[in-house]
C-alpha cells in the first residue's frame, strides 16, 4: 500500500477533526449552523492540515522550507 497516507493524531486533535467534519456534514445535509472553532481548535486543525498537505506532497506556501 505505497499510496497510503498515515498520520498520527493526538486524541484532542482527532476530536476537533471529528466535530469539524460532523458539523460540515450536518450543514450540507440540513443547513445546520457550524460552530466557530476556538483559537486552540483552529491552531490544532491548521497544524493537522499542514501536516496532511505535506504528506500529500504539497507545500504550504511558495516559501515553505520546513518539509
Amino acid at each position: 500500500m505505497r499510496d497510503d497516507i498515515v498520520l498520527r493524531l493526538d486524541r484532542t486533535t482527532a476530536e476537533d477533526l471529528y466535530v469539524a467534519l460532523y458539523e460540515a456534514g450536518e450543514h450540507i445535509a440540513a443547513g445546520a449552523a457550524i460552530t466557530p472553532p476556538t483559537a486552540e481548535e483552529a491552531e490544532r486543525l491548521g497544524t493537522f492540515l499542514r501536516d496532511l498537505g505535506h504528506a500529500l506532497g504539497r507545500r504550504c506556501s511558495p516559501y515553505c522550507d520546513h518539509l
